[in-house]
């Protein structure tokens, strides 16, 4: 399965820098699968693609003041960390840039600067003690209790203009801390529009699936299926499970909000009896590509995403290579805002 499958060349200029406001009001394009059709919308008009009985699942996971910056302890150079996922107490997984000053036992000093107004005493120190490929290091914190007071929130490499409110990057219904990304197919919804969403009878489930290196990474290997899949952290409780269960059984339509919530729904679909959700937490390393059989997910919502990364391997799966070929270039000419803060596609 070659990389080149799933490229395409973007003008820069359509790669949006800033979100739409009200966060509704941004583009919505739907695919019909079952045609081959698109149509082009305003967000606020999926309503009119929803019916009474479908289930909605979105992350409610929220992002995390994951972009810190340090120094080698004794002058040894700036440095930038990037949290990734907390394996135990004070221990995290990161991405070291540049990643050649950090080798195992290297002592790191965080201090807080006046600039960012925190508590001008605030310092952690830490130490790496592993270290993996592309700038992965495993750091130990004196406290990482501390970490988000010193912390920023890391917006995407591709977005260039400062965030005036940095609420705008995380969902209306985040709450749970764990991401370094937003699950950026829920920044469209705001609370009216979920209100409206419900009015119609459909049900609103909240799963978490904590968004991790991937969104980040592109695709390396000219086989994309040699690329390695890093690990989310996900959380399915048993009420939900029950929900799509009957949901499945009913032959109502589940839609996930997300290549999150997609990728956490498929895992646990494929982890769990065939007749029966389980409820779920643990680690999710699903590789969704091209060839995928789908067991539980019949739409979903999701941004325009990176050409050569595993969100655009996922979407293709799912939507198939002439549709989403098709939906890319349409996009492309009618001028879609593209990536994180981007317009938004419904395919069907």
């Amino acid at each position: 399965m070659k990389i080149e499958d799933f490229d395409y060349s973007l003008p820069p200029e359509l790669i949006a820098q800033t979100p739409v406001e009200p966060r509704d009001r941004s583009r919505l394009m739907v695919l019909d699968r079952s045609y081959g059709s698109l149509k082009h919308h305003r967000f606020f008009e999926i309503v009119g693609y929803l019916k009474a009985g479908d289930v909605l699942v979105f992350n409610d996971s929220r992002v995390i003041p994951a972009r810190l910056s340090g120094t080698k302890t004794g002058g040894g150079g700036k440095l930038e960390i990037l949290l990734l996922c907390r394996l135990a107490p004070n221990v995290w997984e990161t991405l070291v840039r540049p990643a050649k000053r950090v080798k195992i036992g290297t002592k790191i000093e965080i201090i807080s600067d006046s600039v960012s107004g925190n508590r001008p005493d605030l310092k952690v120190t830490a130490e790496a003690i592993d270290s993996g490929e592309e700038g992965i290091r495993v750091i130990n914190f004196s406290s990482d209790n501390l970490l988000p007071e010193l912390g920023k929130i890391p917006l995407p490499p591709y977005i260039h203009v400062p965030l005036a409110n940095p609420e705008r990057y995380q969902t209306i219904y985040a709450r749970v801390d764990g991401s370094v990304a937003s699950p950026t197919a829920g920044l469209h919804f705001t609370p009216e529009l979920i209100e409206k969403i419900k009015d119609r009878g459909v049900h609103c489930l909240f799963v978490t699936l904590h968004v991790g290196l991937d969104t980040f990474q592109p695709i390396r290997e000219e086989n994309a299926l040699e690329h390695p899949i890093h690990r989310e952290y996900g959380v399915l409780n048993e009420a939900i499970a029950q929900v799509l269960c009957q949901a499945k059984a009913e032959g109502r339509r589940i839609i996930g909000v997300g290549t999150t919530t997609v990728r956490l729904l498929e895992a646990i679909a494929r982890a769990s009896n065939q007749a029966k959700i389980q409820p779920f937490e643990g680690w999710v390393d699903l590789f969704i590509a091209p060839g995928h059989q789908f067991r539980i997910v019949d739409a979903m919502i999701t941004n325009f995403h990176l050409p050569r990364t595993t969100l655009m391997m996922l979407v293709t799966a799912f939507a198939g290579r002439e549709l989403i070929s098709k939906a890319y270039q349409e996009a492309i000419a009618q001028q879609y805002r593209f990536y994180s803060f981007g317009d938004a596609m419904l395919v069907l």
